[in-house]
């Protein structure tokens, strides 16, 4: 692994290095700065075989850590073991050219312990915000910012020389080092003018320019050092206009050619551009998205206005503690909150996403047993309906994973689990569980579960997934767990944006405390805390204040109310497609909890398999429910709170209206309203109309759809032909919709 530029600044030609490394058969990746690839050597030129990094420099607020996008770039050879999203070019059934998340969107739950990753959250939005300031700036504009980024670190140097201070980095792009008498005279200097340099020792000073840097920054910034020395310095008006880029690392390749970088360099342009997308998608604006297992809920616009406050996003991660006591509070705030509605002892909000927080929750469990002596428990107990990331996570960990079956009714078989975790005792670490379960419901044997385990010497870990069924009722120390993670891009209202951002908190018992995750910069975590889970010392500390708002402004009542609301939608819901549609599983009262699985497989016998009902919805304006998770061929349905009455009454009678269509569809003639659904604007207006049903009753089939039309981009799509296509031709975006 090679850093590039280094961290104090200096910039190498890597090439001989990973040349030699080749010839010794030996992987080489990179983390690079994005920016500074604008006007230095490409890694993939060098010979990389992967380049990792943030796009923060993209236009992304800072926000005291996050949420930020990664990077994750490589070969072709290597495109399979890529984790996380994948965008593959296929066709519809039409023959139109589209665009669909490849086959390792869901490699976690197809592959579950020999996963390749853990990555549930990636940060879509911000992924988006950083593609879109590359969109409006292009790569002529991208030079001119590198460039204008560089002078004026050419500009510090050359001022900062004539005091007679001597910069250490013989290559550079950004970054500065300056070797001084006492790194701590600068500091003081420094802070007095709320200026923050890193200080690598006691003989140097590490300075940053960014695309924001003035020219009275660098006159400031001079100032202190010149102070220090009691010399005066003579302010500039103008940067430097030669470069220093050396020639063996300097770019020569072109980038970002696609038509797309060249087209919208107005904000007119731009903002009908990205308008033109956002009306292919289907979201939350237009209506429900009762995607089970995800708590699409509302994202209230007062609990959003902090995030674009300067004295909220325009903070460094590692501001000195005295610079950021607006933060520490309302994150100390949040820490408590979450740990209070938890019933657990201490929070960490490190975890970027509800994976991150499954692995740095299960380390936690492996660091106590190893702080106990037990060095040899790594056995960990996974229900067969897990959430798919568990067992790549309790693999990721360390541990060894053990399924566990489900009975009939879809709970935990509780024999099963007592004869597992009787086998297994002596190793026994650990049991990831979902409450209420990954099946929609309470599973009334929860505490004699969660006592089984503690019996053998393990420790119950709760997978957050559907906390929004437990806010205010119950929680997860109250069923015995000993650590969970929340998804406050799920209960606590933090938009999903996609896919991201995510935050993912761990909440532990007392007995877990001392192992929540460090950071070696600024202190965090417990007294024998684990090595960091994210580079930022609070994660996406940004984002938290949209969870700390929605906690605030709901309270204690408020937010028991807002569970309840959750769980009778969801009943509401079940009982209303009763007759219509079976329900998979139910608790003992006859209840689901906060999401309902309804089952979609008899329909097989018409031809019919649940897909198709997923892409019948889009005509009827809904997204579709979850499908085929966590059992395959039914819905997953979760309306939560946020929706209304009238609201949930338009999906059932769209979940009604496509039952009695199904009823007349024929398994030997596939030409029916749900087999050729979705029905897309090219297909009603196209001359030819060969179905045997109307334009009216594939578009409007009933009267509310009229009034808000959503028209799919696309009909159905060829799954397997994504799969096998996963890089997009130089083509037009708009091409594939």
């Amino acid at each position: 692994m090679l850093q590039y530029p280094g961290k104090t600044g200096q910039v190498f030609d890597y090439s001989n290095f990973v040349s030699k490394a080749k010839e010794n058969d030996i992987k080489v990746a990179f983390a690079a700065d994005i920016m500074s690839l604008i006007s230095l050597k490409c890694p993939g030129k060098m010979g990389a075989d992967v380049v990792v990094g943030t796009t923060q420099r993209f236009g992304i607020p800072l926000g005291y850590g996050g949420p930020h996008a990664a990077y994750f770039a490589t070969k072709a050879a290597y495109k399979r073991n890529i984790p996380g999203r994948i965008i593959g070019v296929s066709k519809d059934r039409l023959g139109n050219r589209a665009l669909r998340m490849a086959l390792q969107t869901r490699e976690q739950h197809i592959k579950r312990d020999k996963a390749t990753s853990n990555i549930c959250t990636a940060q879509v939005l911000l992924a988006v915000m950083a593609g879109m300031y590359a969109v409006y700036h292009g790569p002529n504009g991208l030079k001119a910012i590198a460039n204008d980024i560089h002078l004026k670190a050419v500009t510090t140097e050359n001022e900062l020389k004539k005091l007679g201070y001597k910069q250490l980095n013989d290559s550079f792009f950004d970054t500065l080092l300056f070797e001084v008498e006492n790194s701590k005279d600068i500091k003081v200097a420094a802070e007095k003018l709320m200026l923050n340099f890193y200080y690598p020792n006691e003989k140097s000073v590490c300075i940053a320019i960014n695309e924001t840097t003035s020219i009275d920054d660098i006159n400031a910034i001079c100032n202190v050092f010149a102070s220090v020395i009691q010399k005066k310095h003579q302010g500039i008006t103008t940067l430097v206009t030669d470069p220093k880029i050396e020639n063996n690392v300097k770019r020569l390749s072109p980038f970002l050619e696609h038509e797309t970088f060249t087209s919208y360099h107005s904000e007119t342009e731009l903002m009908r551009y990205i308008k033109k997308l956002e009306r292919k998608d289907l979201s939350l604006n237009h209506s429900m998205i009762a995607l089970g297992s995800c708590t699409m809920k509302l994202n209230a616009a007062a609990e959003m206005l902090p995030l674009s406050n300067p004295q909220w996003n325009n903070i460094h991660p590692f501001a000195p503690l005295e610079q950021v006591g607006g933060y520490q509070q309302m994150l100390s705030e949040l820490e408590k909150m979450l740990s209070e509605i938890t019933g657990f002892s201490a929070t960490s909000l490190q975890p970027n996403s509800g994976a991150q927080g499954e692995f740095a929750g299960l380390m936690a469990i492996r660091a106590y047993h190893e702080n106990n002596g037990d060095h040899h428990r790594n056995i960990c107990l996974i229900p067969s309906s897990a959430h798919g990331t568990n067992p790549a996570s309790a693999v990721m960990a360390g541990m060894k994973v053990v399924v566990t079956k489900a009975a009939d009714n879809g709970n935990i078989d509780i024999n099963d689990l007592r004869e597992k975790a009787e086998l297994h005792k002596d190793n026994l670490a650990a049991l990831m569980v979902t409450y209420p379960s990954t099946h929609g419901v309470f599973e009334s044997e929860i505490k004699e579960i969660t006592s089984i385990i503690h019996h053998h010497g393990g420790q119950v870990y709760m997978d957050g997934a559907n906390m929004n069924a437990q806010v205010g009722l119950t929680n997860p120390g109250a069923i015995g767990a000993d650590v969970c993670h929340l998804n406050l891009h799920k209960t606590f209202a933090i938009p999903h944006g996609g896919g991201g951002p995510g935050v993912g908190p761990i909440c532990v018992a007392e007995q877990l405390v001392p192992f929540l995750p460090g950071n070696p910069i600024i202190k965090t975590g417990g007294t024998k805390a684990i090595s960091a889970i994210s580079a930022a010392p609070f994660g996406s500390a940004l984002a938290c204040l949209i969870s700390y708002g929605y906690i605030k402004m709901l309270g204690a009542k408020g937010l028991t109310q807002a569970t309840e609301y959750a769980i009778l939608n969801a009943n509401y819901i079940k009982e209303r497609l009763a007759g219509h549609y079976d329900t998979l599983y139910s608790g003992i009262m006859n209840r689901a909890a906060h999401e309902l699985i309804i089952d979609c497989r008899p329909f097989k016998e018409q031809g019919i398999e649940v897909s198709d009902i997923a892409k019948r919805l889009m005509d009827y304006g809904f997204h579709a429910p979850t499908v085929s998770f966590p059992v395959a061929g039914t819905l997953m349905i979760e309306p939560t709170e946020s929706e209304s009455l009238l609201e949930l009454d338009r999906f059932c009678e769209a979940m009604i209206a496509i039952r009695k269509e199904i009823k007349q569809a024929n398994i030997d003639e596939p030409n029916n309203i749900v087999k050729n659904a979705p029905h897309t604007l090219t297909m009603l207006t196209d001359d030819v109309w060969n179905f045997p049903y109307s334009r009216n009753q594939a578009a409007y089939p009933l009267d509310f759809v009229k009034e808000n039309k959503f028209w799919p981009s696309v009909n159905k799509i060829d799954e397997a032909h994504g799969d096998r296509n996963l890089v997009c031709s130089c083509t037009p975006i708009e091409a594939y919709a």
